[in-house]
């Protein structure tokens, strides 16, 4: 039933990404949810985007919700970020948003989603004084996404996803736990047993410091998954994901067919 479902899932984002590359929408990018199906006529509604992604903001939390979500008294308005297919993507997405504006994160969960297989889905929240600022956050973000699916592939039997920034900000920090201003990569193999190879893989290739290192039962949500985290040099971060991605896409393919780029446009 699982194989059903991941290749459902890549069927409909392929299928998605190749219509907005013929130019479907305006130029040809990637465009909100208003272009592509009617919009719910919802105020807090901002768009979606790749990987079963909505955006959303609220001008004022109420007051009770506001206190038990821990928000800092400073934020009356929140963005949200949801997708049920990727974590990492959404996170890096976030982390450009946080550059660009106002606006800070105030949570980043990472749920287990059948949708996406063998990994997760994602939940994340800016927190900002103005509401100008949240629903920018979440419109940069949901733009973002289709370059941070670039290096995410896929086939019938799991997953692989490489991200990198040359500078990694608060979405990054907070997430993983990685400097914030140095270069960071992501590697993430599903199943695990690729993961681990391509972990070691990225390690032995260059220069890097491991931030982080995550498993099925350590880390994850009980995830088919092994995740690295790195930082250092931007060119010794870039050479360890080149390696671990070269690796991945071959062992990756002995169990299915070829792994093809969610968004079909690589960016590592």
């Amino acid at each position: 039933m699982e194989e059903q479902v991941v290749r459902k899932v890549v069927e409909e984002v392929l299928s998605r990404v190749q219509g907005q590359n013929r130019g479907e929408g305006k130029g040809g990018d990637v465009v909100a949810v208003e272009n592509v199906v009617e919009h719910p006529g919802v105020t807090e509604f901002v768009g979606t985007a790749i990987g079963d992604t909505i955006g959303l903001v609220i001008a004022n939390v109420d007051s009770m919700l506001h206190e038990k979500m821990g928000l800092d008294k400073r934020f009356r308005s929140i963005g949200i970020l949801g997708g049920r297919t990727g974590a990492g993507p959404q996170i890096m997405a976030a982390d450009e948003a946080v550059k660009a504006t106002n606006t800070e994160i105030v949570a980043i969960e990472l749920p287990r989603d059948t949708k996406g297989g063998a990994g997760h889905g994602s939940l994340i929240i800016f927190g900002a004084e103005e509401v100008s600022d949240a629903r920018r956050a979440v419109e940069v973000a949901l733009q973002e996404l289709p370059r941070t699916f670039g290096d995410v592939y896929a086939n019938e039997a799991g997953h692989l996803e490489f991200q990198y920034t040359a500078r990694a900000s608060y979405a990054i920090g907070k997430a993983f736990n990685a400097p914030v201003g140095k270069a960071f990569g992501l590697i993430v193999g599903a199943p695990a047993a690729i993961g681990v190879v391509c972990c070691d893989t990225a390690v032995k290739a260059a220069e890097v410091e491991i931030v982080g290192y995550a498993s099925p039962a350590q880390g994850t949500s009980y995830t088919n998954e092994a995740i690295l985290f790195i930082s250092g040099d931007s060119g010794a971060v870039r050479q360890s994901l080149i390696a671990a991605r070269e690796i991945g896409l071959k062992l990756l393919s002995a169990l299915g067919g070829r792994p093809e780029s969610v968004s079909g446009k690589p960016y590592i």
